[in-house]
């Protein structure tokens, strides 16, 4: 940052019963109020060098000793202009800097202090510092850029316009010709010895800017075409950062209206929708997890419809590079979280693959079948997360968050069974039909052994879901069982695990103590009601009471009747004897 100083005498002004002064022999003749300021100050000096002040004062008496008041409420800069000015005047010592040239410079402007009333005056100096050194400056046009805006908005056109051309003219300089300093914290860039430029060293600096100034930069850059849109969506990132809460990560968040200003919620609200309709329409130019963070804040200051609506159609066609986390929507209220919005988003996100996609290369059907796959892990992280976070939220609801991701898109089911466990555990008060209508929901040939151990001996799942896991476990079993077989009868050797012999006194245990444990009425009752309670979409899996009746017979062709149980060290011996 670059400064000026001006004259050379010590500052003698000084304040007493809120009226500015200077120290002086000579008494005061000029009475100068600037709003809510009074200056006692002198004729001579002043009107030497303000053209503005000689006309006000060429009707009054010189011989009158009473002081000339005169009102100056319109000044530009208000009292800190006016006094940089009267300072100037009086030869006291000022320095100028970037944030302060363009007060000063508009103040001196309407003070008329011009070459036109003295050589040498105020006005000429500041706009040759303005023209030599602020506009050559990165962060000096930035700042006075954002001065002018402050002070005058788009009126001041011969501040504002010259300052606006500097800031893009080095924006779009090539990274390898940049000199001057800016503004870049980055972790660990920093730490970096002799290292180059970074193609967003500009973001940060140009953040500082009011968004009307933002949007005009962004705009005049992106209509040169000399970046790339993802450089674009990255301003637009770290301009989001600065200016927007994240209703997430924001402590303690209170509901918009009660301890928020109305003023600051607007302004917010106004940030926002800027900054949504500066987001290039290239895809990839902003990154989901972006989006999504815009669609929590959009909806928690009461964004328009048309901006959310732009947000979740945006957010679903790149909801395959979002986390679980990014998908919670807090409420305006701060209490619980908007399920209907990331409804809304995975709907627009599967909307894709509805479209005719008979004639997409192969490398586009790979991507596609690989970003539903991500979807889907993520979509059962949310599901796992906000069963965690709202134990408000009903089974109905949860049952619909579940089935909005079709079948097809899971490839597995542990992330399913996961998240029903964990608001299995969250809601203990559920009722026995009710677990199993979540339960149901899980298929469970789509467990990987791990997970269908784990569910197995989990107390929370209900009966017939522990059945139609053993039955599953016990098709493996045999499964394994008969290419053991198979390859015997090929000369192969075949080996038995002890476990797999084993697996039917479990499956026989586990089951007599689930069946004790609920009751035979009990679960008479509750296959009625279950069926009441059956999801339009489970006629495809297991669920009706032949699973049971064939598990049942197959335990029992299992052990033949009047055959003493051995246990599992008995029966290893015997296959070994018999090899």
């Amino acid at each position: 940052m670059k400064y000026m100083k001006l004259g050379t005498k010590p500052d003698t002004f000084y304040t007493e019963e809120a009226v500015r002064s200077v120290v002086s022999d000579v008494p005061a003749d000029l009475i100068i109020h600037v709003n809510n300021t009074k200056y006692q100050l002198h004729k001579f000096p002043l009107l030497l060098k303000c053209g503005l002040l000689q006309r006000l004062c060429s009707d009054t008496d010189d011989g009158d000793e009473a002081p000339v008041p005169v009102a100056l409420h319109d000044i530009p800069g208000g009292e800190e202009a006016f006094e940089l000015c009267a300072k100037f005047c009086y030869g006291i010592s000022i320095s100028i800097g970037a944030s302060t040239l363009v007060p000063a410079m508009l103040a001196a402007r309407f003070l008329r202090m011009t070459e036109a009333a003295a050589k040498g005056n105020l006005a000429a100096k500041l706009e040759a510092f303005f023209d030599t050194c602020v506009l050559a400056g990165w962060k000096d046009s930035v700042a006075a850029l954002q001065a002018a805006w402050r002070l005058s908005g788009w009126s001041e056109s011969r501040v504002v316009q010259p300052c606006l051309d500097s800031i893009v003219d080095k924006i779009l300089t090539p990274p390898t010709k940049v000199t001057w300093s800016f503004t870049y914290t980055r972790p660990g860039y920093a730490a970096k010895k002799k290292q180059s430029v970074p193609r967003d060293w500009w973001t940060e600096d140009v953040s500082e800017l009011d968004v009307e100034v933002f949007r005009s930069v962004i705009s005049t850059v992106r209509a040169s075409g000399l970046l790339p849109p993802p450089l674009i969506g990255e301003a637009l990132h770290v301009y989001a950062s600065k200016h927007l809460a994240d209703p997430l990560r924001a402590a303690g968040s209170a509901s918009v209206g009660d301890e928020d200003d109305e003023a600051v919620v607007a302004r917010q609200r106004r940030v926002l929708e800027s900054i949504v309709t500066m987001i290039p329409g290239e895809h990839g130019a902003v990154t989901g997890r972006f989006l999504l963070r815009l669609l929590r804040a959009a909806i928690r200051v009461g964004a328009s419809p048309s901006t959310r609506a732009q947000l979740v159609r945006q957010a679903g066609s790149q909801l395959d590079e979002a986390r679980a986390e990014d998908m919670l929507v807090p409420m305006p209220s701060g209490e619980g979280y908007d399920i209907g919005a990331a409804e809304a988003v995975l709907e627009h996100f599967l909307a894709q693959f509805r479209r005719p996609g008979g004639g997409a290369a192969p490398e586009e059907r790979r991507r596609m079948s690989a970003a539903m796959g991500r979807v889907a892990r993520t979509f059962d992280e949310y599901l796992r997360t906000i069963a965690a976070l709202d134990r408000d939220l009903p089974v109905g609801r949860f049952v619909d968050l579940v089935e909005c991701l079709p079948d097809i898109a899971r490839s597995d089911h542990d992330g399913l069974y996961y998240a029903i466990d964990v608001y299995l555990k969250e809601h203990p008060e559920l009722s026995k039909a009710d677990k199993k209508r979540l339960c149901r929901l899980i298929d469970c040939r789509k467990l990987s052994p791990e997970v269908r151990a784990q569910a197995i001996s989990n107390d929370r799942m209900p009966l017939r879901t522990i059945v139609q896991l053993l039955f599953v476990e016990q098709e493996r079993t045999m499964g394994g069982a008969a290419n053991h077989a198979a390859g015997a009868s090929h000369g192969t050797a075949a080996t038995v695990a002890p476990a797999d012999l084993a697996s039917t006194d479990a499956i026989s245990s586990r089951l007599a103590a689930r069946a004790t444990k609920e009751g035979p009425a009990a679960s008479s009752a509750e296959e009625h009601k279950s069926e009441v309670h059956r999801p339009r979409r489970d006629h495809a899996r297991v669920a009706d009471g032949a699973a049971a009746a064939a598990m049942t017979r197959s335990l029992s062709a299992s052990t033949p009747a009047g055959r003493k149980e051995r246990t599992p060290e008995e029966r290893g011996s015997r296959m070994r004897n018999k090899q």
